[in-house]
């Protein structure tokens, strides 16, 4: 089975009540605002994250624009980048009205999802450092470096089996070059399985990583054959 896999449609953390205004009519009862804000906010604060729930949340606003809470469609964008590389970001955004989208702090989201996509993860960590803005847009989500760390760990697993210690350290930006301790390093690539040997971290082969001999089929029907033949014939 591949590393990468969808957003789990019901997470296991999902209260009873989340799940019936889901399932059923009520998800476009404004009246039930309060509720999924609140499992959003529970979200933040025990690094969960329900992307149904929170795509419910952004459906309301869609209907009922005098709801919109500019801070939770900010929570709600931050939670989708570390799901990434699914599309859970994307599906947020399609949900937003076109004058949101020009919003700076959204602005702000797409350039560090952009960057997360085209796994350049140091322009990414420069970027985010470089402005207090990004800390603030990103405050309500508790451990929210940890789980971007984490995104960056899984494209790391189906594209390598080996990598250097110090490329790794800066795509994760920990590590003591990067003001961590090399203990928080060692920590991190171990609750991944990873192991590290002469500054080189191994990692376990998967089917992502795993290199696999390519074969070429080609298929040439009995009919194509004869013209072949035929055409050599009369030269």
């Amino acid at each position: 089975m591949s590393i990468l896999q969808a957003s789990p449609l019901i997470p296991p953390s999902r209260p009873e009540i989340i799940q019936s205004l889901i399932d059923g009519v009520d998800r476009y009862n404004p009246d039930n605002i309060s509720i999924l804000e609140e499992y959003l906010g529970a979200q933040l604060q025990n690094e969960e994250y329900d992307l149904m729930a929170n795509l419910a949340i952004l459906k309301l606003y869609q209907f009922n624009q005098h709801l919109i809470n500019d801070r939770v469609i900010i929570n709600i964008l931050v939670k989708a980048l570390t799901a990434i590389p699914n599309p859970d970001f994307n599906l947020c955004l399609y949900l937003l009205h076109e004058s949101a989208l020009a919003e700076d702090s959204i602005q702000k989201l797409l350039h560090l999802q952009s960057l997360l996509e085209q796994a350049r993860y140091r322009e990414f960590w420069h970027v985010y450092e470089s402005e207090e803005t990004y800390r603030i847009l990103t405050s309500e989500a508790i451990g929210f470096e940890n789980a971007i760390r984490k995104v960056i760990a899984r494209v790391v697993a189906i594209s390598f089996q080996t990598i250097s210690t110090e490329l790794l350290q800066s795509y994760l930006n920990i590590g003591a070059s990067n003001g961590h301790s090399d203990e928080d390093f060692s920590f991190f690539i171990e609750k991944q399985g990873w192991k590290e040997e002469n500054k080189v971290v191994h990692i376990p082969v998967n089917n992502d990583n795993e290199a696999k001999p390519t074969v070429i089929r080609e298929n040439i029907k009995f009919e194509q054959l004869t013209k072949v033949i035929g055409y050599s014939n009369e030269l």
